[in-house]
C-alpha cells in the first residue's frame, strides 16, 4: 500500500473529519476563522487525524467519535504551529506568508489560545477522562519542547540526547496521542494502548528527524520555506549535531562562530561540511530505524487493511521529498 491509497482509503472519513474541523473555527470574532484558516488550509497533509481514525479502525472502532476527537488533534497541531511562528520569527510557513507576518504576533498568539481551548472544549463534550488526561500531558511536554528548544537556541553544544528529547516532547507526542487515542476509543487491551503509543512516538520522531533533514537538502519551492532556516532561527538539528561531534577544531571554531553570528551567510558552507561528515544519511538512517522499530509494535495486531496503512504511513515519512 502507497500514501495515495491511504488517502483514498480513508477519504471519506477525512472528510467528516474536515467539515468538523472548519465548522469549530467560526466566531462572530473575524480575525479567529480567517487566521486559522490561514494555515489550517495551508497545505498540510492532515497526518495526525488521519492517524487517529486508521487506530481506531484497526482497533475495530467505528463510532462517531473519533470525527471530533480527530479533528481537535488538528486544532492542537495548528496552534502549536501558530506559536511556534511567532517564537521563531518565522515569515514564511508552507511556502505562504506566516500569520505572524500577516497579522502580527499577538493576533498569532491569541489565535493559538484559542484554538487549544476549543480542543479542549471538544474533549469536555466527549467526556472521556482518559482522553482528556493523556491530552493534557501532551500539551504540557509540547509547551516543554518549545522551552528547552528557546532555551537552547544558537547552543551548538546541544547533545543528540538534549536534541531527540525536544523533537520527542515538541511533535513526536502529539503523533503519538493521535494513534492511542483510536485504541481508546475502541475500548482495546492495555497492551493495544501501548503499543499503539509506542509505534506513534516513533513515527512521530522520525517525521521530525526527517523535517529536520529536509531543512539542508529539500528544494526550496518543493520544501515551503528557505533551506538553512532551522540553522537561521538557531535551531541545532541532528545533521549539524553530528557533524560538529566529528569534524576538526578548526572546523568546530568556524561553525560556532557562524551559528553565533546567525548563520545566515554561512549555510552553503555548513551544508558542504554537513555532507563531508555524513550529517544527511546518520540522520535519515536513525529515523529509518525508528521506522522499523515503529512498525514492530504493530505486530500484536493481526494483518489488516488498517495496520498495512500504518505502516504505509511509515514508510512515507522517511521517503518524503517534502
Amino acid at each position: 500500500m502507497e500514501i495515495q491509497d491511504v488517502f483514498q482509503k480513508y477519504m471519506s472519513e477525512m472528510n467528516e473529519v474536515e467539515a468538523l474541523i472548519e465548522s469549530r473555527m467560526r466566531s462572530y470574532v473575524e480575525l479567529i476563522p480567517e487566521i486559522a484558516d490561514h494555515i489550517i488550509k495551508g497545505g498540510g497533509k492532515r497526518l495526525r487525524p488521519l492517524l487517529v481514525i486508521i487506530s481506531s479502525d484497526l482497533c475495530g472502532y467505528g463510532g462517531d467519535r473519533r470525527f471530533p476527537l480527530a479533528s481537535v488533534m488538528e486544532y492542537i497541531h495548528t496552534a502549536s504551529l501558530l506559536h511556534d511562528d511567532v517564537i521563531d520569527h518565522a515569515v514564511v510557513r508552507r511556502g505562504r506568508p506566516s500569520a505572524n507576518t500577516i497579522w502580527g504576533n499577538s493576533a498569532s498568539v491569541l489565535v493559538g489560545d484559542y484554538l487549544y481551548a476549543s480542543s479542549f472544549n471538544v474533549m469536555a463534550e466527549d467526556g472521556d477522562q482518559a482522553i482528556q488526561k493523556l491530552l493534557s500531558i501532551t500539551t504540557s511536554a509540547m509547551a516543554e519542547g518549545e522551552i528547552i528548544q528557546l532555551a537552547r537556541s544558537g547552543d551548538i553544544n546541544t547533545s543528540e540526547r538534549e536534541y531527540f528529547s525536544i523533537i520527542e516532547k515538541k511533535t513526536a507526542i502529539l503523533i503519538s496521542a493521535a494513534c492511542a487515542i483510536g485504541a481508546i476509543l475502541a475500548e482495546a487491551s492495555d497492551e493495544k494502548v501501548e503499543a499503539l503509543t509506542k509505534f506513534g512516538m516513533r513515527l512521530g520522531t522520525a517525521f521530525q528527524l526527517t523535517d529536520d533533514t529536509l531543512d539542508y537538502v529539500a528544494r526550496e519551492d518543493a520544501f515551503g520555506k528557505t533551506i538553512g532556516m532551522d540553522l537561521t532561527e538557531g535551531k541545532i538539528t541532528l545533521p549539524l549535531i553530528r557533524t560538529f561531534k566529528h569534524c576538526t577544531p578548526d572546523e568546530k571554531k568556524w561553525i560556532e562562530q557562524a551559528v553565533q553570528d546567525g548563520a545566515k551567510d554561512s549555510i552553503e558552507e555548513i551544508r558542504r561540511l554537513i555532507n563531508t561528515y555524513r550529517g544527511i544519511e546518520y540522520s535519515l538512517e536513525k529515523a529509518g530505524s525508528l521506522v522499523e522499530e515503529g512498525k514492530s509494535f504493530l505486530d500484536i495486531f493481526e494483518d489488516s487493511t488498517p495496520r498495512e496503512a500504518l505502516c504505509a504511513i511509515a514508510d512515507y515519512v522517511i521517503k518524503r521529498e517534502v
